[in-house]
């Protein structure tokens, strides 16, 4: 396994312990820990909003035992930040990822290859730790309101893929194509009504596509 010190060091000089984004959100989660014991070697749902909100998700999955630390508006970039508070701690028996689209958001000096080269430490970083746990990546969505970075999600989701084809115990999820209609265009009827999260139609619409790639 090649380094990932540097890596890590470029994606986050500039953070100090006085500004980390997002630390409230993960200090809730190891409140709720306290007050719950989170189950023991769950099915771990990392990622930004689309997962955040997905509060329901193990309705949709019976038979499964998932834990849900999506949060906030999250980038690459904070799942490798927080990565011992979200990931490591829970000893997950698999963990399925849904980033990325946040990094193209936020900065217009974010590219494809940004995005792809982020993923990559994360997924490096998960691989030195935990060298066995399968890893399920969804791709980046179309979503309505952010028409303007869809060539850049479907460069960044293309390379994901290439670069996953290459690992072992991984899957990449292609939710992209499903979320389009026959003729191209993106479906409106799966998003709510600021066009850049799903509604239950959307959720119902990604079940059928994950669940058979969820471990038992």
């Amino acid at each position: 396994m090649r380094p990932i010190g540097f890596l890590f060091l470029a994606l986050f000089i500039g953070y100090t312990a006085e500004a980390q984004p997002f630390i409230n959100e993960v200090r809730q989660f190891s409140k709720s820990d306290s007050l719950q014991t989170p189950p023991i070697h769950p099915i771990l749902f990392i990622g930004s909003s689309s997962f955040t909100y997905w509060k329901d998700v193990q309705d949709y999955f019976p038979g499964r035992t998932i834990l849900n630390r999506a949060f906030g508006g999250s980038s690459l970039t904070h799942l490798v930040l927080y990565a011992n508070e979200v990931i490591f701690r829970y000893k997950p028996k698999q963990i399925v990822i849904y980033c990325g689209e946040n990094d193209l958001a936020g900065s217009d000096q974010v590219t494809a290859d940004t995005v792809v080269a982020r993923f990559t430490t994360l997924f490096l970083m998960i691989r030195e730790k935990l060298p066995k746990t399968p890893i399920v990546y969804l791709s980046m969505k179309p979503s309505p309101s952010r028409r303007k970075y869809l060539p850049a999600m479907q460069e960044g989701n293309r390379n994901i893929r290439s670069f996953l084809a290459q690992q072992s115990n991984t899957a990449f999820l292609d939710v992209y194509s499903a979320m389009l209609s026959a003729d191209g265009t993106i479906r409106p009827e799966i998003f709510t009504a600021d066009s850049l999260h799903m509604n239950k139609k959307g959720y119902a619409l990604w079940q059928p596509l994950l669940e058979p790639l969820l471990r038992l």
